[in-house]
């Protein structure tokens, strides 16, 4: 099983990481927030996500690029199609990952949760190695921390956010949690 230690890092995931993040206002991680994201907008493998979360993403690699509002932004973690994990920012810090958000009343989600990132869009099916990865790393977050729900972007930005998309099956998540 992953484990995640005393400084908020988890063990099995390469470890790059984002200067963008702050300290938490909330005392506990409570939230568990699911995003996709792939730079360019669906293509897969490429360094780009890795590179927007560092502060190192060349604008003129690639025409899309140039449309990404200038800002900072961060997760936690980010898993790739084919499995692999990675963490961008300790689970003990704020990543900028929620933007506006609000979730059961509460506002600034990125105050309460973590972020985890799907390598993914809004318009193909994820992989099951992600789901296998994500189903582990969310008993891992949910046996360290007190989380008291999961949602995604969509659902705490609605009108503002559409990820996890219509492909994430939830179901299959959220029913691979209960059953085990």
């Amino acid at each position: 099983m992953m484990q995640i230690d005393d400084f908020g890092w988890l063990d099995s995931a390469e470890r790059i990481l984002s200067p963008n993040y702050d300290e938490r206002a909330a005392k506990h991680v409570e939230l568990l927030v699911i995003h996709n994201i792939s730079l360019p907008p669906d293509e897969f493998g490429g360094d780009g996500v890795e590179r927007l979360f560092t502060n190192t993403l060349d604008r003129n690699a690639h025409p899309y690029y140039r449309t990404i509002p200038e800002g900072r932004v961060s997760s936690h973690f980010y898993i790739r199609r084919d499995g692999q994990l990675m963490q961008f920012v300790s689970c003990l810090q704020r990543a900028w990952h929620a933007g506006i958000s609000q979730w059961q009343g509460r506002a600034r989600c990125n105050d309460f949760a973590v972020g985890i990132e799907l390598e993914g869009s809004d318009h193909q099916p994820f992989s099951d190695a992600q789901y296998t990865v994500l189903d582990e790393l969310t008993r891992t977050l949910r046996s360290t921390y007190p989380i008291k729900g999961i949602a995604g972007h969509n659902h705490i930005a609605p009108g503002r956010k559409t990820d996890p998309g219509p492909y994430f099956d939830w179901q299959r998540y959220l029913g691979g949690l209960s059953g085990k």
